[in-house]
């Protein structure tokens, strides 16, 4: 187990540096943030000006370098359109989006694995066409007209909750259903096939043979190996939604990472805009590593492969 932590400890590492080179590059070449900064009408050299002040007359490679050793130190930078510390933005907007993020995971875990489960124990039955069905729909509809919609009927007609902030528990609850039903359709039909699998299987006829009761062997026989790859689908969707709740951010005006990221790009903050692909990137590579190491301890056979 320890050489097989190490082994997946390299591999992020190496990915991590890979994605920072990359993300690092393609950012700095989308776009000429000296020009972005000094304003359209700025003249020639008060655009040489600011990107002197910033550095960025340098070589790429210097300046990557540069931010490099600065990160490894603990200095994330500072932001060129809110000038303060990138770390304090991070701290600032990270914690609506975590709960959203947890709360939206809780939606898709409460819906998918009921319906997974229910699916899977009356194959072709009139509960499995209906829970394909649902997923179909909830992977068809789009997250901002999902939003909208349910901000018309349950905060305008209804006023049960909150039309938009995060200021309450109440606000992440149109949120979380808007991000968590994205995720039912992948983890309801992992855990529907899983299951199906899994009661074909020897092992199971086994214990049916031996008279322990369906409830028994569906839980701690057949669900137990069914839930694996669930497991790491449900650890690369939270990482889907810590880095990638732009939209739904912005429809439920949430002050999170995703609004955040998006006022950077909007205003060519570069830095801000760098250090949140790279906090994402490190974020999904570290859940996608935590996924690999709870399959390896719920199943021996991931060590040895």
């Amino acid at each position: 187990m320890l050489r097989y932590l190490i082994g997946r400890l390299a591999t992020a590492l190496a990915v991590t540096l890979t994605l920072s080179v990359v993300t690092f590059v393609l950012l700095f070449r989308a776009t000429d943030p000296a020009s972005a900064i000094a304003g359209a009408d700025a003249s020639a050299e008060r655009v040489a000006q600011v990107r002197a002040e910033l550095g960025l007359d340098r070589p790429l490679a210097v300046q990557y370098g540069s931010w490099l050793a600065d990160v490894a130190q603990g200095d994330l930078g500072t932001s060129w359109y809110w000038k303060q510390p990138v770390q304090e933005l991070l701290a600032a907007h990270a914690w609506p989006t975590v709960l959203l993020s947890l709360a939206a995971v809780a939606v898709t875990v409460l819906v998918a694995l009921p319906l997974g489960v229910a699916a899977a124990l009356r194959p072709n039955s009139w509960i499995d066409r209906l829970a394909l069905a649902f997923a179909v729909a909830a992977q068809a509809l789009p997250t901002f007209w999902l939003g909208l919609v349910l901000i018309v009927v349950f905060a305008l007609q209804l006023a049960w909750l909150p039309v938009s902030g995060d200021t309450t528990w109440q606000h992440y609850v149109l949120p979380a259903v808007v991000l968590g039903l994205v995720s039912v359709p992948a983890v309801m039909r992992l855990t529907r096939t899983g299951l199906l699998e899994a009661m074909a299987s020897d092992y199971v006829r086994t214990a049916r043979a031996k008279g322990v009761p369906p409830l028994v062997v569906m839980l701690r026989h057949a669900l137990r190996n069914a839930v694996l790859p669930v497991v790491a689908v449900l650890a690369v969707q939270l990482g889907n939604k810590l880095g990638g709740s732009v939209v739904t951010e912005s429809v439920f005006a949430i002050n999170g990472l995703g609004r955040l990221a998006l006022q950077s790009v909007l205003a060519a903050d570069l830095p801000t805009v760098q250090m949140l692909v790279f906090v994402f990137a490190l974020i999904f590579i570290v859940l996608n590593m935590v996924a690999d190491l709870l399959n390896a301890a719920l199943d021996p056979r991931v060590r040895i492969a």
